[in-house]
């Protein structure tokens, strides 16, 4: 019984020293390069009229809002889009097709991606310096396939979608400035 224990202890304190990769906590060198591209500074102090027109631009790019937070700055919207893609359902009934003719069963065409959530969230905060508001927009997209298994879960870095968001929230921030 005492080998057994020694033998257990031994075996665990041999996993135990494992160590972890060596740059496992390292950012990317495309992080920057992100966070710019997500991030941008306003001239105003105002974090709820900030807010105000980030919901804004969020529902006239055809995202609902979800939730919001204003003592933290936050909201998230999301929007619902179509996610079949006609190459991959031509390439899972080929594969099934060609499976039946071989004698054997294959479900292919339930892996095909079919509907898609894209989800936007906005954090606003004070700049370092206090004198304007910092506004960093994620975009993501969650993909369900027929068998309602999510089979992708991805940041969305299209330079264009985050261009547009933070032009149309400049326009707005300009309009409610000028209270137009």
């Amino acid at each position: 019984m005492m080998k057994k224990i020694s033998c257990l202890l031994g075996v665990l304190f041999l996993a135990g020293c494992q160590t972890m990769p060596v740059d496992v906590l390292k950012l990317g060198p495309d992080v920057l390069a992100k966070r710019q591209l997500q991030t941008r500074q306003f001239d105003t102090k105002d974090e709820e009229k900030i807010l105000s027109a980030c919901a804004g631009v969020l529902q006239d790019l055809g995202f609902t809002v979800d939730e919001t937070e204003a003592k933290l700055g936050l909201i998230v919207g999301s929007k619902d889009r179509d996610a079949v893609d006609s190459g991959q359902v031509a390439f899972a009934l080929t594969m099934d097709v060609l499976a039946a003719l071989a004698g054997s069963y294959s479900n292919n065409y339930s892996q095909v991606d079919s509907v898609q959530k894209i989800r936007a969230s906005v954090v606003c905060a004070e700049s370092q310096d206090g004198a304007k508001t910092v506004v960093r927009v994620i975009f993501q997209r969650i993909v369900w396939n027929k068998a309602g298994n999510v089979s992708k879960l991805q940041n969305i870095t299209d330079a264009s979608l985050y261009q547009g968001f933070f032009e149309q929230l400049s326009k707005s921030v300009f309009l409610e400035g000028q209270n137009l």
